[in-house]
């Protein structure tokens, strides 16, 4: 199967995890694709002062390949800069937030599956 970056669903979340701003995320996989295995694979889109709200795994875990841009991860409440090519990962039972404190786009990719 290959399937077209103009047939990914595409979303505008505002508020994300009560985060500030709008967050573009692209669907790479639907949820019901992942044959119980994880719920999250796609593209997220983050403008200069937008940000994804701290939020904890419980019965998952999630991580984040930056591909572009720069900005600020919280990793269980230690910030930590981050940059195209780093990697933020996230264990069931940890908390993250991911902040755009730059002046051009964050693109990231985030994987969430079960634990």
């Amino acid at each position: 199967m290959i399937r077209k970056a103009e047939e990914m669903r595409s979303e505008n979340i505002e508020s994300m995890r009560d985060g500030n701003g709008e967050v573009q995320v692209t669907h790479i996989l639907e949820k019901n694709e992942f044959n119980n295995k994880g719920r999250l694979f796609a593209r997220n889109l983050l403008k200069p002062g937008t940000s994804i709200g701290f939020h904890q795994h419980v019965g998952d875990f999630e991580s984040y390949y930056i591909i572009k841009g720069e900005g600020v991860l919280d990793d269980n409440g230690i910030k930590k800069p981050i940059k195209a090519g780093d990697l933020g990962y996230t264990e069931n039972g940890q908390g993250h937030s991911i902040e755009n404190t730059a002046n051009t786009d964050l693109e990231f990719i985030s994987l969430v599956l079960y634990d």
